[in-house]
């Protein structure tokens, strides 16, 4: 226990785990964006599952060829061309079913990961009595070994980040078009088809380097998550690819660091136990949890700040909705008139308490008066802002029926959802637009407008 954050860059042990998985992740990040926008999410699932049956048949190439010079480095290099062969014939098996033979494409990606998947265990199963060695060590590829990466690993995963970022830098106009649309790009001469074929080999590259840090079944975790999670804070290409980058980064880094502490402690706490936290699912853990936060509290579109601003809308509506029944009961009756609690719920869907708590509300901010107990009247502020409310409904409703063409029996829901969300500059481009009405379709008069009325 005890590394220091310096420690995970520059131990000879800590620092080929920690930066190779940083790298890895972010290559697989801005490939990731460019895979999501696509609509293509299950693509790196089935390209990581499709380089599987590479993976075997590297093994087999290694301990046919090498014989008894059989080394990591040697055998690492045969798993990786074979899984980057079995992937590109996996890319190509999607499109010719998706074009010749007019298959949808998520029927065809999970044709092509299932199949391919399939024929990677078979082999497997052979393997694993023939070359039990190197066996072993084409498990780590389906399960992922982050843990045992060295400094050659930073180099590999290096390159492939330098690669991937000067692609998106130097493509990143024509990325963005064929993206949003693809045939606005054919017709202006963009050569649509040499750009896909470099993202699905950078795809395929990214995949099959990746699989060695967190396994075959969870690399298109570390193609998505980020790109998600980038998703929910901007609507820009570029500011998304700089976002759903630092999310991989992080995760790799945070991925590395709770792996290892986390392990060591478990082993400290529980020395008989052998528990331990593997590295390459801690990273995707660490991934996906950026994702679930982020979809929960991104400021534009996380669920929970959504939920909050639905909530607060609907509140003021009721809010205004009270405040409009009781201007009714002052016209209806005499001015200053007291109305009890029961006849308010009568016009309210909501609970009593729930009830209870709006008036108390609108008492503080000054709208309504309370008399005694459980009778209430509006205050002259509350009877302008009522009046405001009223006037919005009815001006629209004379939209509606004037300007739009609708019937005047039908104008009245529209009305009741419309008047809590018209600003004070739609409001005088009606009343412009309109001639300043003093009826509603109904007969009804208008309200004028009050002046320097603020919201609720």
């Amino acid at each position: 226990m005890g590394a220091s954050l310096i420690d995970y860059f520059t131990d000879a042990v800590l620092r080929g785990p920690t930066i190779g998985s940083m790298l890895m992740c972010l290559a697989a990040s801005l490939i990731g964006v460019i895979i999501f926008l696509r609509k293509q999410s299950l693509l790196g699932e089935a390209l990581s599952h499709a380089a599987y049956p590479g993976v075997i048949i590297g093994v087999i190439c290694a301990g046919l060829i090498l014989e008894d010079d059989v080394n990591d480095a040697a055998t690492a290099i045969f798993i990786l061309l074979g899984a980057f062969c079995t992937a590109l014939l996996g890319l190509v098996a999607i499109n010719w079913l998706e074009r010749g033979f007019k298959i949808r494409t998520d029927s065809a990606l999970c044709f092509a990961l299932s199949v391919f998947f399939g024929i990677g265990l078979t082999l497997a199963s052979d393997v694993q009595f023939s070359f039990p060695a190197l066996y072993r060590q084409a498990q780590s590829y389906l399960y992922g070994q982050a843990s045992t990466m060295m400094d050659v690993h930073i180099i590999i995963y290096g390159a492939l980040a330098i690669v991937v970022i000067l692609t998106t830098l130097l493509l990143g106009k024509e990325l963005q078009t064929i993206t949003f649309n693809r045939d606005f790009a054919k017709s202006i001469g963009m050569k649509v088809s040499a750009i896909d074929a470099i993202i699905f080999i950078l795809t395929a590259l990214s995949v099959v380097i990746g699989i060695r840090s967190v396994g075959v079944v969870l690399m298109s975790a570390m193609l998505i998550a980020p790109a998600a999670a980038a998703r929910q804070y901007t609507n820009n290409f570029h500011i998304m690819l700089l976002l759903a980058g630092l999310f991989g980064v992080i995760s790799g880094f945070f991925g590395n660091y709770i792996s290892v502490e986390l392990s060591q402690y478990l082993a400290i706490r529980y020395p008989g136990s052998r528990l331990a936290m593997p590295t390459g699912p801690t990273i995707v853990l660490v991934a996906s949890s950026i994702c679930f936060l982020s979809l929960l509290f991104a400021p534009g579109r996380g669920l929970l700040l959504r939920l909050m601003r639905v909530t607060y809308f609907r509140h003021r509506c009721i809010r205004e909705n009270i405040l409009k029944t009781l201007w009714r009961f002052d016209q209806d009756f005499d001015r200053d008139k007291n109305i009890p609690f029961e006849h308010i719920l009568q016009y309210q869907s909501v609970s009593r308490l729930y009830l209870h708590c709006i008036l108390l509300s609108l008492i503080r901010e000054g709208w309504l008066g309370k008399s005694q107990s459980n009778v209430y009247r509006l205050t002259s502020d509350g009877r302008k802002k009522a009046s405001q409310i009223v006037r919005l409904h009815r001006l629209w409703e004379v939209y509606l029926a004037d300007y739009v063409g609708i019937g005047a029996e039908r104008v009245h829901h529209n009305a009741e959802e419309m008047e809590h969300i018209i600003t004070p500059e739609l409001e005088r481009e009606l009343t412009r637009l309109l001639k300043d009405p003093q009826v509603d379709p109904h007969r009804q008069r208008i309200p004028p407008m009050n002046a320097n009325m603020d919201g609720i």
